[in-house]
């Protein structure tokens, strides 16, 4: 997906949030912005804005001194769901239809997504997602395709959604599943770390893509992702980064699920913004 003029105006917000929390000087601050500017000016018409996103906390890390800016609301995140997941296991449990509670479930974790707003309510989401029509709805093709599926990868994307994530990974219950995150702490993604801490790694696979971009870029992943994404019979993406990364990419049997929380991906899938999609794409 080509950059766009309305997520430089987003990463800015983003961003100029994250720096006023930090203690830098005002300085390294005008600097940075101009730095960001320029990249803007100079790249817009080069790489996607999962890229722009990357370079921009590359920055954000080197300015900062700090590793992982969002460390400790990743872990919030994390906890949070984590206390709520005896609740959300009985609700599968009870449901009608358990594959697809699990699923509306995993949707209504995308919300939580610091490039996008730092606070959410994660109980309102739940019953919008669990009460509302999907825009776009192939989720019982996933459920068919994922019955027939020799193996599947599963594409994570923010902490605490990866709670939600483990539910229904627990609720598919497929043999032969590996969980994918990124290679290095960017914003609130999750990390190996992070997959650790909610017991994903007891119940299947975890891998790296072995990149530190908020998204899947195939032509920056390691070898080991590469050969699960190309052996993989059905891949589960998860979120807005993951979509803007391989949308138009030129292999795999995806379903996309995510909340659509941006007039461009809105724009891009022909939906609107706040709606729910669980979209096939066979590329």
């Amino acid at each position: 997906m080509a950059f766009d003029q309305r997520c430089y105006d987003c990463f800015n917000r983003a961003v100029s949030k994250l720096l006023s929390k930090e203690d830098i000087e005002i300085g390294q601050a005008e600097e940075f912005a101009e730095s960001m500017k320029n990249l803007y000016m100079v790249k817009k018409d080069e790489f996607s804005s999962p890229m722009f996103a990357r370079e921009l906390h590359v920055q954000i890390k080197e300015i900062t001194k700090n590793s992982d800016p969002y460390k400790v609301g990743k872990k919030e995140s994390n906890d949070l769901i984590l206390g709520m997941y005896s609740s959300l296991q009985q609700k599968i449990k009870q449901a009608e239809n358990s594959f697809e509670m699990a699923l509306r479930l995993a949707i209504s974790g995308n919300i939580i997504d610091f490039a996008v707003n730092e606070h959410y309510n994660i109980n309102e989401t739940i019953e919008k997602v669990l009460n509302s029509d999907f825009a776009i709805n192939d989720s019982l093709l996933l459920q068919k395709e994922l019955q027939n599926a020799k193996s599947v990868l599963y594409l994570g994307d923010n902490n605490g959604e990866i709670v939600f994530d483990k539910l229904f990974i627990e609720t598919i219950d497929h043999p032969n599943l590996t969980y994918a995150v990124r290679g290095a702490p960017i914003i609130n993604d999750a990390t190996l770390e992070d997959a650790n801490y909610v017991g994903l790694d007891k119940i299947v696979p975890v891998i790296s893509n072995g990149y530190d971009a908020p998204s899947t870029i195939l032509d920056k992943c390691s070898d080991e992702f590469i050969h699960a994404y190309q052996n993989a019979d059905v891949i589960i993406s998860k979120g807005q980064g993951n979509l803007e990364g391989l949308l138009h990419s030129k292999s795999g049997n995806i379903f996309f699920l995510l909340m659509v929380k941006c007039d461009v991906i809105a724009e891009t899938l022909r939906v609107q913004k706040g709606d729910f999609v669980v979209k096939k794409v066979e590329v």
